[in-house]
């Protein structure tokens, strides 16, 4: 085995190991690779950490906004003109000159018309139209800069 060695070691693949020069120069190659790979490992984790800085910095905002949303909304719960609009709609209070009709719900909705729909009809005539001729009307309308609907 040790026969083996030497005769490869003779044979020419690796005489350059004999040499100092050669040595040095793998071994300052070996750490300046593994300078470079520290390097990248530290700006990889310096990434990592200023991604969660900026995601709890953008948190932080959010909850900065939100207290002064709750603040504002103190504040508005504050005031008269809430606390009129309150007493109106929880106790049925009026302001003086007023007359206070309550409508039970039965009769309310009892009383209500039901709105008729135009675009349904409108589009039910587009609906009966066959696939290509509402392709081919959408290109000559696209070409034409004409509004389809305005046709």
């Amino acid at each position: 085995m040790l026969n083996k060695v030497k005769t490869h070691f003779n044979s020419g693949k690796l005489q350059f190991l004999n040499d100092t020069k050669n040595l040095g120069l793998i071994a300052f190659g070996v750490i300046a690779l593994l300078v470079s790979w520290s390097g990248v490992n530290s700006i990889q984790a310096n990434y990592e950490l200023q991604k969660q800085i900026s995601e709890l910095s953008q948190l932080n905002t959010v909850a900065e906004l939100e207290n002064t949303n709750l603040k504002l909304r103190n504040e508005y719960l504050k005031t008269d003109q809430y606390l009129e609009l309150a007493a109106r709609r929880q106790f049925g209070k009026a302001a003086p000159g007023e007359t206070v009709v309550n409508v039970p719900k039965k009769v309310a909705l009892a009383n209500t018309v039901e709105p008729k729909n135009v675009a349904v009809k409108v589009a039910t005539t587009e609906e009966s139209k066959p696939f290509y001729l509402k392709n081919l009307q959408a290109w000559v309308d696209f070409f034409l800069h004409r509004d389809s609907a305005n046709g």
